[in-house]
């Protein structure tokens, strides 16, 4: 048998004057768990793309399995057996999660597509990994918890050899990921191999044989996962030593700011029954659940951007408006789940996204004519606020990090445009946070950051209310917890009196039991 497996040689690779990878060396072996952890921006997804033909290397080269692997093309990856689950999926969403897994796994030239077969081998590969969806449902009707299963089927359907794993826990339950973990251990005994993408320091020393970190573009470090601690990695992650915020309650609950009453909303894939929760000013409330059990539609009631069909809501005493923009001017600030579908428009500058919710504003137009200067100014100063790194407000959104244009998202909710005629820009607190994982996907100096944020706002006078899969940031964060499973919200206790296994059992449809912590 190979020992070595994959082994990629002095790969560089740039983009225009941004080195993104430079002349980085890794192996791995048979039956081996690597971890590959670095900031947003580290060049980890550059270098997964470019063994998977989604980029072609500038220099350097790579052998699987003791071949060369032709660069730029998926194909031969695929073929050389390489699997890869991506962070942000590449699903067609008008098709079933059936003919999504099915999608380039027969030949055009066939005559008779195996439906039925293709059906029993995703049963059979889905029951086995403890990933069962619903075969027939379109994919534009999943939940993003049910979409990453489905991209993890993707790979497992085709027998990988080598598998890409890039945040695969992010929206399991902690029963859900104990579970993966022991399927991952049964793999690698049988001789897979696995690349291990997380920014979940305990899981990645838990389950990785190896770890190599990344940093700016070059390998920093590699090191026996059984010899080095979460505060090593960190640090050599983002090259000084990082301080994740710690657990601080709340000093002063104040006024009601938002009242749900039995709000329902219509019949629905992912729908809310007869919810009821009060938002007070200066606390969070941290809402547990597994992704598709009604937290898009209890962030997007809060938002405007779905209407209730039972039930009231009120803002500050008044019935809470159904458009969106009058909610931005009341002062209700959104986190949105999705940052690239629904937060912003990579295509759009960074100053066009940064003014995007207030552009009907006389502050940033008049007529049909948008204040550039202004709004330019305005992005700006949340570039430099919020520390957005990657590029001045002409650079494209698209062009940003995940933890960056996290960090745009982040400035736009907790920054407002000051007068006209000083062109000042002042943080101001908003009377409600709707943050909606707002730290998915981000690495462990973004989460800080933004957390760090969250709790600011909260204690300048902020209702929050953030809606989690991450248990270990409901558990720091929230003030009370409460957990959602099939449109209905239980009771919201004080964090204290919640465990992560207790959370976990509800989150699964158990009776909500608290246990001291």
């Amino acid at each position: 048998m190979i020992d070595r497996v994959l082994s990629l040689s002095n790969i560089s690779k740039r983009f225009g004057n941004l080195v993104a990878n430079d002349a980085i060396t890794l192996d791995l072996k048979a039956g081996e768990i690597l971890a590959l952890l670095g900031e947003n921006g580290a060049g980890k997804s550059t270098l997964v793309s470019i063994l998977f033909g989604h980029y072609t290397a500038d220099a350097g080269s790579i052998t699987v399995f003791g071949k060369p692997l032709a660069a730029g093309d998926p194909k031969a990856a695929l073929a050389a057996g390489i699997g890869m689950v991506h962070q942000h999926f590449t699903l067609a969403d008008n098709l079933s999660v059936l003919d999504n897994v099915m999608m380039g796994s027969e030949s055009l030239w066939q005559v008779h597509t195996r439906r039925a077969a293709a059906r029993h081998k995703l049963a059979e590969v889905a029951q086995r990994f403890g990933l069962t969806v619903d075969a027939d449902a379109p994919v534009s009707k999943l939940s993003v918890g049910e979409r990453q299963r489905v991209e993890i089927l993707k790979a497992l359907y085709r027998g990988v050899r080598i598998l890409i794993l890039d945040e695969p826990t992010a929206v399991l339950t902690p029963q859900e990921s104990e579970s993966l973990f022991a399927v991952l251990a049964h793999m690698v005994a049988q001789g897979l191999s696995i690349i291990f993408i997380s920014h979940k320091l305990a899981e990645v020393l838990r389950v990785s044989d190896r770890v190599a970190v990344l940093r700016a573009g070059k390998l920093v470090a590699q090191a026996d996962a059984r010899s080095t601690t979460q505060a090593q990695l960190a640090q050599w992650m983002v090259g000084h030593e990082v301080s994740p915020p710690q657990r601080r309650p709340s000093q002063r609950t104040g006024q009601a700011v938002c009242v749900l009453n039995q709000v329902s909303t219509a019949p629905a894939r992912e729908r809310l029954d007869g919810v009821s929760l009060t938002l007070h000013s200066g606390e969070i409330v941290a809402i547990a659940g597994i992704s598709g059990n009604g937290q898009v539609a209890l962030a997007e009631v809060l938002c405007g951007t779905r209407r209730i069909a039972a039930g009231r809501i009120e803002l500050m005493g008044q019935p809470l408006p159904q458009a969106p923009s009058e909610l931005v001017a009341l002062g209700v600030a959104r986190i949105p789940e999705d940052r690239h579908g629904v937060g912003l428009v990579g295509d759009l500058p960074v100053w066009e996204n940064a003014v995007s919710e207030r552009l009907r504003s006389p502050i940033f137009s008049r007529a049909f004519w948008v204040k550039r200067r202004m709004a330019q100014a305005y992005a700006k100063a949340v570039i430099a606020r919020f520390d957005v790194r990657g590029g001045g407000s002409t650079t494209p959104a698209r062009s940003l990090s995940g933890g960056n244009l996290q960090k745009l998202v982040l400035g736009r909710a907790l920054m407002h445009p000051g007068s006209l005629d000083d062109a000042d820009t002042r943080a101001f607190t908003p009377k409600l946070i709707v943050a909606h994982q707002p730290t998915w996907g981000l690495d462990i100096g973004a989460v800080a950051y933004v957390q760090e944020q969250l709790i600011a706002a909260r204690d300048a006078g902020a209702a929050v209310l953030l809606i989690s899969d991450d248990l270990d940031e409901v558990l720091t964060l929230g003030d009370r917890v409460a957990v959602m499973h099939g449109g209905h919200l239980g009771q919201a206790k004080p964090a204290l009196g919640w465990s992560r296994e207790s959370i976990g059992l509800a989150m699964a449809g158990a009776e909500e039991v608290a246990h001291a912590a």
